[in-house]
């Protein structure tokens, strides 16, 4: 295994200077030093320059809003500023792989969305790879483009959210109409009768939602209709009750 070019247990320093990390359990701020004095620390273990420490810092803060904090010491700090805190921490260097281990756990929906918006920020301005695990179906959907998930200590899946997505789940057309409703067509796999209308459950490899919908046109009066995309919940209720097969 090699992280940067660099075998990280045999060039264990040089790794550790070009990596972030956030861990739940473990921090990386001094529990009874003000905030700011961690970050300043942090400055000259990494060698960051002045000019660059108070750049870079105006920008965290712009994003994660750390100044009301600054100077109180990290074990008086909420859940959610500790985070905040350990996340600017993380990026401070500019490393060029940051590991995120649950980064939204236990956290309000607000300071969820800052922590978000923060690492979508680096991930896209400095191109900084995001390694984050998470049970968290909200930073799955909302941060992930490329997905690995492990069954029992083995990778069985490595590729695009999306092609996940798809390879899990079905989309669903819904239909509202007077009378009863049948359709015999390839990619068609069930036909339900639910409250809002019949949901029409189909393979889009077989059939097109727009060539359904012709067909469905053409045989019955529909006074409304909607196509639901299936969405990464669905994947992983269908993972956890039926488990992943290669």
């Amino acid at each position: 295994i090699e992280v940067n070019g660099r075998n990280p247990s045999g060039e264990r320093k040089a790794n550790a200077m070009d990596i972030g990390v956030v861990f739940g359990q473990k921090t990386q701020l001094w529990w009874d030093l003000p905030v700011k004095d961690s970050f300043r620390l942090l400055r000259k273990i990494y060698e960051v320059s002045e000019d660059e420490f108070d750049r870079r810092m105006e920008e965290f803060n712009e994003v994660l809003q750390l100044e009301e904090f600054l100077d109180t010491p990290v074990r008086k700090l909420s859940l959610g500023q500790k985070m905040r805190c350990e996340l600017a921490a993380a990026f401070l260097h500019e490393p060029p792989i940051v590991y995120l281990d649950e980064p939204t756990i236990g956290l309000d929906v607000a300071v969820k969305e800052r922590i978000r918006d923060f690492v979508k920020k680096m991930n896209r301005e400095r191109d900084t790879t995001v390694m984050l695990t998470t049970h968290d179906i909200g930073d799955i959907e909302d941060l992930c483009e490329r997905v690995v998930v492990l069954d029992e200590g083995r990778k069985i899946y490595d590729g695009q959210l999306d092609a996940l997505v798809d390879r899990f789940t079905s989309r669903r057309l819904v239909l509202e109409l007077e009378g009863g409703f049948d359709l015999e067509m390839d990619g068609v796999l069930e036909i339900e009768d639910t409250e809002e209308g019949y949901e029409v459950v189909f393979d889009r490899e077989e059939v097109s939602a727009a060539d359904l919908m012709r067909e469905v046109l053409e045989r019955y009066d529909v006074s409304d209709f909607q196509i639901r995309e299936p969405d990464i919940e669905s994947v992983v209720k269908k993972i956890y009750n039926e488990g992943l097969h290669e």
